[in-house]
């Protein structure tokens, strides 16, 4: 049985606090999936003992068998697109997709810590080291976004992309000062997590991929999770987009007076050779 027909047959059973428990895991699966026995029972307006005591009562170890399970299924969600093409779509693809994309930003965000995100804001916006932006071939383009958006911010920024033994040589030359932002989503990028394996010089990773059981995880100082449920073919990259404006935001607010002079500064170039246009 999978968690949601557990919960099903033991709903009338429930008392009301495990009820409520029993709607974030419905509700919100990622919640579970990524986060913590606080933050659940923060969703359910509960107690941590209510999360523990409800997963109990499905037949799981505590909470971390009903996080386990709820984990392996939504594994399944990221499937190949080469699968998910041959699925017969039904009803309204407009519909579907903002429900889809609004779940997503509302996982990635919600499940946020807040104090792991500090973390992160801090180490982009140290000064003197360097910030690599490593994508794996499907998540370049939101990557490639972080890159230049990072780089009006800061200097020192730089998207490390091309064949494998350019990347792992990148990335091999790092010191300890400075920091990677590793991003992908299943199924892994093999040279991107090669490449991160050989980081060097005790560099800072900052991974930005699906689940904490995600080998890109596994190196990092900070990990967070993005929900990517596509409501077609193709994973979804709108969870890591918010992510990174948020990110984006916390450098801006740390480094306001260097950041506005830099940005000063680019716009006064973009001016002089009439890069731009009203």
């Amino acid at each position: 049985m999978t968690v949601r027909d557990e919960v099903e047959a033991n709903r009338s059973s429930l008392p009301a606090a495990e009820r409520r428990v029993a709607e974030v895991v419905l509700r919100a699966p990622e919640s579970v999936a990524f986060g913590t026995v606080a933050l659940v029972a923060a969703h359910a307006e509960t107690s941590g003992a209510t999360v523990v005591r409800f997963g109990n009562r499905l037949g799981y170890e505590g909470f971390q068998g009903l996080q386990a399970a709820v984990q392996q299924e939504l594994a399944g969600r990221l499937r190949p697109a080469a699968e998910r093409i041959r699925e017969r779509a039904k009803g309204d693809v407009v519909g579907r997709t903002l429900t889809v994309e609004s779940a997503n930003l509302h996982t990635t965000l919600t499940t946020l810590d807040r104090a792991d995100f500090e973390t992160a804001v801090a180490l982009l916006s140290a000064r003197g080291g360097r910030v690599a932006i490593a994508p794996g071939g499907a998540s370049h383009g939101v990557a490639r976004q972080l890159a230049d958006e990072l780089a009006v911010l800061r200097p020192g920024v730089e998207l490390v992309w091309g064949s494998p033994m350019a990347t792992a040589a990148a990335l091999a030359g790092l010191e300890a000062r400075d920091v990677v932002v590793a991003v992908d989503l299943r199924r892994y990028d093999s040279a991107l997590l090669d490449a991160v394996s050989v980081a060097g010089g005790g560099a800072s990773i900052i991974a930005v991929t699906d689940g904490v059981l995600s080998p890109l995880a596994e190196r990092a100082a900070v990990a967070f999770a993005v929900a990517g449920e596509g409501a077609g073919p193709f994973d979804s990259h709108i969870g890591a987009l918010a992510l990174f404006n948020a990110l984006l935001a916390g450098v801006a607010t740390r480094l306001r007076t260097s950041a506005t002079k830099r940005i000063d500064a680019i716009e006064s170039a973009w001016a002089t050779v009439g890069a731009l246009r009203n």
